[in-house]
């Protein structure tokens, strides 16, 4: 149960940087809102988390997660550009993420 705590958090990372890219510091109220409400679900989904894995394998993948989403959705759905020494860069972050993973018991 942790880890699925661990990839919602991680999920609401993204949005909650997507809208707060979107509330175009902080003047549009909607986009502000979801990005406060997101935040907050974020980190009591990681606290939750956390309960049971190790803070470096929770704090690491729950960073990881949200980095590389927010870079896909920059690509997707901001047009940003999708080098490929960016695209490089994401995978080795998923690659440190995959192995967190397989070197954590909880």
């Amino acid at each position: 149960m942790a880890w699925l705590f661990l990839i919602l958090a991680g999920s609401l990372e993204i949005v909650w940087a997507f809208a707060m890219k979107q509330s175009q510091g902080f003047t549009r109220l909607t986009p502000t809102l979801v990005m406060a409400v997101a935040m907050i679900g974020s980190i009591v989904l990681l606290a939750s988390a956390m309960r049971t894995l190790p803070l470096g394998t929770a704090y690491t993948v729950w960073t990881g997660i949200g980095a590389v989403g927010s870079f896909v959705i920059g690509i997707v759905a901001l047009g940003e550009e999708a080098s490929l020494m960016r695209v490089s860069a994401a995978a080795l972050i998923v690659a440190g993420l995959i192995l967190m993973k397989l070197s954590t018991n909880a």
